[in-house]
């Protein structure tokens, strides 16, 4: 059973369009004032830490996430379980380590916070680039996939559909990113959460209890539904076609630890919170959100494979990616009431939702970056109206090529885009702002290394990777320039990040690193306690 019936169809394209009208709604009615930047950038802090949480954990939360994190477990068992985990691991680390001076050196943007120490626009620019770099890939994933879902679930199939649908609702994300702001995008991101895990949690508790509330039976139904047999419960299934399956897996697990929680329009939800204490508040209603998630999406995950069978999942989508809508369906049973049929439609509205709600936090921490570190330091006095006006034409500026971009790779494997934010995250996101907080004779040199030189060591590496050729399921299956035997570039490209930062320090001179020395010594105290906060 992979049709949707017509009831259905019907019922997800009322919700679609219900949930687009109400959250436009809620961003021009939250959105900010023409002239207050405060509130366009942070949303004042406003945000209790609950709703905070969940705000970060759904912008964490992408439909990359749900959907693709979702078919790796489907598929591949035991290693997509292992993503799902690596997934919070992200976030907790982000958690413990990051998260206060993150949000003590900051104050809108990545840019601000790295350029604490190192005042100047070279710092700002290269930030800017990076952001732009790494969340541009994954905007192409969400616009591709939000083609992809509706004809998917309404059952259309014409290019020039999905086409249209792609740019309605690139200009809907944009929307929300330009009216809303920081505080509009976060109470979108709280509804899809809520959405998401209550959804979730329901189809999860109906798989379960057809498996008798055991969890054993659940795994080994997928493993005897799976093809592989046992090796579907085991560890390398994902990476077995590879010549080192598990040095692939280590490294692409520690490219989604590194990478993950480091992305801009995740860390740009620090700087929300009204104090030190209220970001580890937030972190942890985030870190909850997020795992709560893990334990819905591998029992969906693995209950579309018990169910379906993992041969139709992957003959309807090599990926996966429709793993978690079929797992929902399939709990239903083949006898499905009015009210299984209108839960199934608040599960594909919810991923619907999770689509707009993660491009809008992208664009809009793009937009911020561009607005706030390129535009507006290069005069000193900007007023803060026309910052705003920079900001929201920002958002255009993002979105319309994202837009264009996402028409073109829609029919492509999307994998090595999700691949490449996350290993940009890792190799050079990662390193510029663990030595940027906490290494004192950190350079500007050494900066610029770290983020050009991390950046340029991905995007050379990734071309000759499996996922862009070289495979029935890569990007160009025809071609074959698989020179790279790894799926990501992390084990590579995150020592050499780390490497390159610590080259240009070195190479700064003495002088240079103990002048630096200094100047962290001078505002250490604002940055590890929050002692003082600029702008407050």
């Amino acid at each position: 059973m992979t049709e949707f019936s017509g009831n259905a169809q019907t019922m997800s394209l009322v919700g679609f369009t219900a949930v687009a009208t109400i959250t436009l709604l809620l961003c021009v009615m939250t959105g900010p004032d023409r002239d207050d930047i405060d509130e366009f950038y942070t949303g004042y802090g406003s945000l209790s830490p609950m709703r905070n949480g969940l705000a970060i954990a759904g912008d964490y939360i992408s439909a990359a996430t749900v959907l693709g994190t979702g078919g790796v477990i489907a598929l591949f068992g035991y290693d997509g379980i292992v993503l799902a985990l690596s997934t919070a691991l992200s976030l907790m680390l982000l958690m413990f380590l990051l998260a206060e001076p993150l949000r003590n050196a900051g104050r809108f943007t990545m840019g601000d916070a790295l350029a604490r120490r190192m005042p100047g626009r070279s710092v700002r620019i290269a930030a800017c680039a990076v952001t732009i770099a790494a969340l541009l890939p994954l905007m192409l994933v969400q616009l591709a996939g939000a083609g992809q879902l509706l004809s998917f679930v309404l059952g259309f199939s014409g290019e020039s559909l999905q086409t249209g649908c792609i740019i309605g609702l690139g200009a809907l994300m944009i929307s929300y990113a330009a009216i809303g702001g920081m505080k509009g995008t976060a109470l979108i991101q709280i509804l899809k959460m809520v959405m998401l895990l209550g959804s979730g949690a329901v189809v999860a508790a109906l798989i379960l209890n057809r498996f008798d509330w055991d969890p054993g039976a659940l795994f080994d139904a997928a493993a005897a539904r799976s093809g592989a047999g046992p090796a579907f419960l085991n560890s390398g299934l994902e990476f077995a076609g590879g010549p080192h399956p598990e040095v692939d897996m280590i490294t692409s697990q520690l490219t989604v630890v590194l990478g993950g929680a480091c992305l801009p329009h995740v860390t740009m939800r620090m700087y929300t919170a009204s104090s030190a204490r209220q970001v580890r508040r937030s972190m942890s209603w985030a870190v909850s959100g997020v795992a709560l998630f893990v334990l819905v999406i591998t029992v969906v995950g693995f209950g579309a494979t018990a169910l379906v069978g993992r041969a139709v999942i992957a003959g309807i989508d090599p990926q996966g990616n429709t793993a978690y809508l079929l797992g929902s369906q399939a709990a239903f049973g083949a006898e499905v009431s009015t009210a299984e049929t209108f839960l199934f439609t608040t599960v594909t509205t919810a991923v619907f939702l999770t689509l707009l709600a993660s491009v809008g936090g992208m664009i809009l921490a793009c937009a911020n970056s561009l607005a706030h570190d390129v535009f507006a330091t290069r005069v000193q006095e900007m007023s803060p109206r026309r910052e705003m006006t920079l900001a929201r034409a920002s958002a255009l500026a993002v979105g319309i090529p994202a837009i264009i971009l996402a028409t073109l790779v829609q029919h492509r494997s999307l994998q090595p885009l999700v691949t490449l934010s996350f290993c940009l995250g890792a190799s050079a996101i990662a390193p510029a702002l663990v030595y940027g907080l906490f290494w004192r004779r950190y350079t500007r040199a050494g900066m610029l290394s770290t983020l050009i030189g991390g950046s340029l060591a991905v995007l050379l590496l990734m071309p000759g990777t499996n996922l862009v050729s070289g495979s029935p399921v890569s990007a160009f299956p025809d071609a074959d320039v698989n020179w790279f035997p790894f799926t990501t570039t992390g084990l590579v490209s995150i020592p050499l990040g780390f490497a390159c930062g610590w080259l240009g320090t070195m190479l700064s001179g003495r002088r240079k690193a103990e002048e630096q020395r200094r100047q962290y010594e001078a505002v250490e105290g604002w940055i590890l306690a929050g002692a003082v906060r600029r702008g407050d």
